[in-house]
């Protein structure tokens, strides 16, 4: 798939079409945003992401509109659902109504205030809270209409991971509604100590109803020492959900 990219430490944009060899039809093209570095670096290209998304920031609890975005950032869950392997797959479609039900194969999902007791390693983008799968290094997203359990659509979606070591290690997968693979996208790997990697895509209408998140080569584990630390695993965690307002 050669998606446009966006390349926010050279200023390069280049265009092709997104096309498999499996499919008798070109996939719908899309620009995929990425970034490396500190927080100002990924900031650039986030942003520029959330300007691709178009519309303004749709508050939580707000009820389903035609444009817009929604963001998840972690940080206003609450003490309860905070630092527990426990934490509530529909969240943020029913407490928080964002339009986002999570899944993993996984123990469970977990909301850690404490850097995941690594915070030589990683680094939250939004202080202080970082998100990651218990037991597995992937977690689904399936999108909603807004506080309700009318499937939805979406023209974008992108993280913000921490400590990407390996390229390739941290993916995410794009579907659509039929389940048809429309965009594969790599994080770039960290160049320094405690470093951000952002992936994203935009096409130009609502297309993505789900998306498969890979967070490094293995799930986190408190005996598992990253490759940073004279391991064989790239451990990496996640921080910031950005992606277009859920549409029918």
């Amino acid at each position: 798939m050669k998606p446009t990219v966006y390349f926010p430490m050279l200023g390069l944009a280049a265009l092709a079409a997104c096309e498999s060899v499996n499919s008798p039809n070109p996939l719908p093209q899309y620009t995929a945003y990425q970034a490396q570095g500190d927080s100002a670096t990924v900031a650039t290209a986030l942003n520029a992401f959330r300007t691709a998304l178009g519309g303004l920031l749709n508050a939580p609890n707000t009820p389903p509109t035609d444009s817009g975005r929604r963001e998840i950032n972690w940080d206003g869950v609450p003490a309860a659902v905070t630092n527990v392997d426990t934490f509530p797959a529909g969240f943020f479609n029913i407490n928080s109504k964002r339009g986002t039900l999570l899944a993993t194969p996984g123990i469970g999902l977990r909301v850690d205030s404490s850097d995941f007791g690594a915070s030589t390693q990683f680094k939250s983008f939004s202080p202080k809270k970082l998100f990651a799968a218990v037991g597995s290094n992937r977690v689904e997203v399936d999108f909603k209409l807004a506080g309700t359990s009318t499937n939805g659509l979406v023209t974008g979606f992108g993280v913000v991971f921490t400590d990407v070591d390996v390229a390739g290690s941290t993916r995410i997968e794009l579907y659509d509604s039929t389940g048809v693979l429309i965009a594969d996208l790599a994080a770039p790997a960290k160049s320094g100590a405690r470093e951000f990697s952002l992936i994203a895509a935009v096409f130009e209408s609502p297309i993505i109803a789900r998306a498969l998140i890979i967070s490094g080569d293995a799930a986190l584990n408190a005996g598992l020492a990253d490759v940073s630390e004279g391991g064989t695993k790239d451990l990496v965690a996640m921080d910031d959900f950005v992606y277009g307002e859920p549409r029918p």
